[in-house]
């Protein structure tokens, strides 16, 4: 099966760091899939907070990375590079990808391609690679999340926030979230939630505290960073985890180690984007041993927001930026 492949696509560039008007249509030279890599006709890209911050000037893309934004992409393979014996032309997939998603084309990692799960439309299913490998690698590979635990997970609300609670409900924990306003706070518990605390009317240590009984929750999974650390430490039970994976309020804080060392906590973290293929592959194994499943089935899902066309990418992220949605915001290609 062949495919007819043009020569330039439509894409998405910054053209200098700064506001949502940087992101401009243009158009590109259609990459070439390489050894171990696909290529693919993109029918949708998710939209993340770490395009917003590439788009600023913060977050550079990787060694090797497309400049075009865009960390997970949707839609149907159209060429294979060397090496590649798991997919064939023609399937569709969804894709982890180090940048490029913004684009009519996009080479991916086989090893990082999953099909769409069944009864699944393939436009929402560019909502699930970003935020299902963030949460699976750090709630449940480096936090360790157990049945019969207990998660409080900051921006409840979020496309990482939604799918945390969803997967940490599924394995069996009891999820607290944090959201900004009560219509979060209630689309966070219509998923499963067992708690959702309104942090601009309440303190959530506080609130934390009285829910568990003092004792405090098992695992914390964090992208505030900044002053929340030392009130996350008052929130830990012993023994608990704190896994930062965004510093929404900067990277620096003053923090008692007295805590840490007295309930034996664990601090930890970790960045997606710049780890090599072959770890995002190991997670990328254990989401379709473990959690295909529960999408084939419709028991967990990536909640749509707001679709926007590829060329309105800019408005895609003035949303984003102005922290009203809840979930994912996807761009159609």
């Amino acid at each position: 099966m062949s495919v007819e492949i043009p020569k330039q696509m439509a894409a998405i560039d910054i053209i200098e760091p700064g506001g949502p008007e940087v992101l401009q249509p243009s158009s590109r030279p259609t990459p070439n899939a390489g050894p171990n890599e696909v290529l693919v006709k993109v029918a949708a890209a998710g939209v993340n907070r770490p395009d917003v911050m590439q788009r600023s000037g913060m977050y550079p893309p990787p060694p090797g990375a497309s400049d075009i934004p865009g960390l997970e992409i949707s839609g149907t393979v159209v060429g294979l590079g060397s090496g590649v014996n798991n997919l064939r032309v023609g399937d569709e997939v969804c894709a982890l990808v180090a940048g490029g998603g913004y684009a009519e084309y996009c080479a991916a990692p086989a090893s990082l391609c999953l099909a769409i799960p069944r009864a699944m439309d393939i436009v929402a299913a560019a909502g699930i690679p970003e935020t299902f490998f963030t949460v699976w690698t750090n709630v449940f590979d480096r936090g360790a999340l157990k049945s019969g635990e207990t998660l409080l997970a900051h921006g409840g609300s979020s496309g990482i926030g939604t799918t945390a609670i969803q997967l940490a409900k599924q394995f069996g924990a009891k999820v607290f979230v944090t959201a900004g306003s009560a219509d979060k706070c209630r689309a966070c518990l219509d998923l499963g939630a067992d708690a959702a605390i309104n942090y601009k009317e309440e303190d959530f240590v506080e609130r934390i505290n009285t829910l568990t009984d003092d004792r405090g929750v098992d695992v914390i999974l964090d992208m505030i960073g900044g002053d929340y650390l030392p009130r996350n430490l008052k929130c830990l039970a012993v023994e608990g985890r704190l896994v930062q994976i965004a510093l929404q309020h900067g990277p620096k804080v003053e923090i008692n180690l007295l805590p840490i060392m007295l309930k034996r906590l664990t601090l930890t973290g970790s960045t997606l984007r710049p780890r090599s293929v072959e770890q995002k592959a190991e997670i990328a194994t254990a989401l379709n041993e473990k959690v295909w499943p529960l999408l084939e089935k419709g028991s967990v899902r990536p909640l749509i927001h707001a679709t926007f066309a590829l060329a309105d990418a800019a408005k895609a992220h003035e949303m984003m930026e102005k922290s009203q949605h809840i979930g994912k915001i996807i761009l159609t290609v």
